[in-house]
């Protein structure tokens, strides 16, 4: 007898899922926003001790932050196949879900950034200089949060989204980057720098245009694949066994480095799949001139 069978109500016709079924979604989703919430004061605890002087505990603040960010992701992917798999999505469950991602992939990952990216730029670059560093770094993370939530909206209504650039039809895409992939860069990138807050201001601002960068994908329409047409039901080939077992020894040894590569790999694959398509197709379309002819004689 399968999950969704043993969560059948005996009891009703239409074999519903019993109402205490229906709880187990919102748990991971409730989760979610645990870790969000426990992202923000940790970015906060991380501020004040950065302030007083105290580098390494701040570091260790943000690490959690961003570890915290890292395992929300996790529970966000868990929640939804969860629902699909015991029958039980509904209409609160995803709006739920929706408000759990605005606060752990739009808040709690604006809040780091600016805390751990621009907030303790070494003041020897000069005080006009930080000020309108300090004011672009409140307006860039706004723009994160406005463009996160601007992208859930836009899931929400859309029945059947199609992506500028269209993939092959049997497989499943998103249509811009998903506030969870976005969320997950910046993790990444804070934990992969032991989490020790931006001092040079050249890096500060570099570490701006990647949070502009991740807002405007999320509110693009380029083609990022969704891993939502792996199913766990299914047999895999031994190769595939191995890759996995493989990739999780990676992350468990070389977390830093094998999570960066990781977000940065599907943040870019959508780039490079909008460039590739617009590459063929000025190749399909480029004209094609004649040889000139040469006459003997």
């Amino acid at each position: 007898m399968g999950l969704r069978d043993r969560l059948v109500d005996p009891r009703s016709p239409e074999r519903r899922p019993r109402r205490a079924a229906y709880a187990l979604p919102t748990l991971f989703t409730a989760g979610n926003i645990f870790l969000g919430y426990i992202s923000i004061l940790r970015s906060f605890r991380g501020a004040m001790l950065a302030a007083t002087g105290d580098a390494a505990g701040s570091a260790d603040h943000f690490a959690i932050a961003a570890k915290a960010i890292g395992a929300a992701v996790f529970l966000d992917g868990l929640d939804g196949r969860i629902a699909r798999m015991t029958n039980t999505t509904s209409d609160f469950g995803r709006e739920m879900d929706s408000l759990a991602d605005v606060i752990s992939f739009g808040l709690a990952p604006a809040v780091l950034a600016f805390a751990w990216g621009v907030q303790f730029v070494d003041a020897s670059v000069g005080e006009a200089v930080r000020r309108q560093l300090f004011s672009g770094g409140y307006f860039v993370a706004f723009l994160f949060l406005l463009c996160g939530a601007a992208r859930l909206a836009r899931f929400n209504i859309q029945k059947n989204p199609m992506p500028k650039n269209p993939g092959r039809p049997d497989r499943k895409y998103f249509v811009g980057l998903p506030i969870p992939a976005a969320a997950g860069m910046v993790a990444a990138v804070v934990f992969a720098a032991d989490a020790q807050p931006i001092a040079w201001w050249p890096l500060s601002v570099a570490w701006l245009a990647l949070l502009l960068l991740l807002g405007f994908l999320m509110i693009s329409t380029w083609r990022y694949y969704s891993f939502k047409g792996i199913s766990l039901n299914k047999p895999y080939t031994y190769l595939a066994i191995v890759l996995v077992g493989a990739l999780i020894y990676a992350v468990w040894n070389y977390a830093e480095v094998v999570l960066l590569a990781l977000a940065v790999a599907y943040v870019g694959s959508g780039i490079a799949i909008r460039v590739g398509g617009i590459i063929r197709r000025r190749l399909r379309h480029a004209p094609h001139t004649r040889a000139p002819e040469h006459q003997v004689g």
